[in-house]
């Protein structure tokens, strides 16, 4: 009937639209939470069951501390962790919902794929994090002193790995919002990939266990495809990449 007022529920529901841009909800944080250790989990099971699954006469003797495929496995998860910090606060802080998709992608990748990793150093009984320094692996009697002689395969003075970001820059990217916040998450994860490519190049070189190769290859082909589009992402924005040691 004309005039005759609408139920204050109903008025309610067609109203209430909380923006997508909010602050993550305790739900969202909960099945983020959720899916996260999800793919830790799964990207676990994967690593152990490859490893099972080569367990004939034919495979290559269990790794063991300081070869390529145990520093491999250390290295990759700790600088991959960090990519998935930096996107999981993109994902959660940006307006731009081009950007929320690649941050979530990229942690979703990279979190199953250090869930992989570590499956690996269980089976081959070794600790769950690195004991020495890192990258030492790439400079053994098996890496023919590589990482004194190729760009981005050395620390840097305060023991980061190529292309991690600091704690400065870390600080500086959770300040920042809307556009500034996107260009700098971008220049932030490119640099962090780029930073990645001399490990996965290696290990795929100088491994003898088929999955740490395989592995290695995946990334350096998606993180590959990813910094392309990254790259474009900047141009579009009128932004340049960080400049890499």
């Amino acid at each position: 009937m004309a005039g005759q007022e609408r139920p204050e529920a109903e008025t309610s529901a067609e109203t209430d639209v909380t923006p997508r841009s909010g602050p993550p909800t305790w739900s969202r944080v909960v099945v983020f939470g959720a899916a996260a250790l999800a793919a830790l989990l799964i990207g676990a099971t994967i690593g152990l069951a490859i490893g099972q699954s080569r367990s004939g006469d034919d495979t290559p003797p269990t790794p063991q501390a300081g070869s390529v495929e145990v520093g491999f496995a250390h290295d990759m998860s700790r600088h991959h962790l960090q990519a998935v910090t930096m996107a999981n606060w993109a994902r959660d802080h940006s307006d731009d919902p081009e950007i929320r998709q690649l941050a979530f992608d990229i942690a979703s990748v990279q979190l199953e794929q250090v869930g992989r990793m570590k499956g690996w150093l269980m089976l081959w009984g070794q600790p769950e994090e690195p004991l020495g320094e890192p990258m030492k692996w790439m400079s053994g009697p098996q890496g023919h002193g590589h990482a004194h002689g190729s760009p981005g395969s050395t620390t840097t003075d305060d023991g980061r790995m190529p292309g991690m970001a600091s704690e400065e820059e870390l600080a500086t990217m959770r300040s920042l919002s809307g556009e500034e916040l996107d260009v700098y998450f971008l220049q932030l994860m490119l640099r962090h990939h780029e930073g990645g490519v001399d490990m996965a190049q290696y290990g795929h070189d100088h491994s003898s266990v088929q999955s740490v190769k395989t592995l290695a290859k995946s990334m350096l082909v998606s993180q590959g495809a990813e910094m392309d589009t990254m790259r474009g992402m900047l141009a579009e924005r009128g932004a340049e990449p960080l400049p890499f040691p």
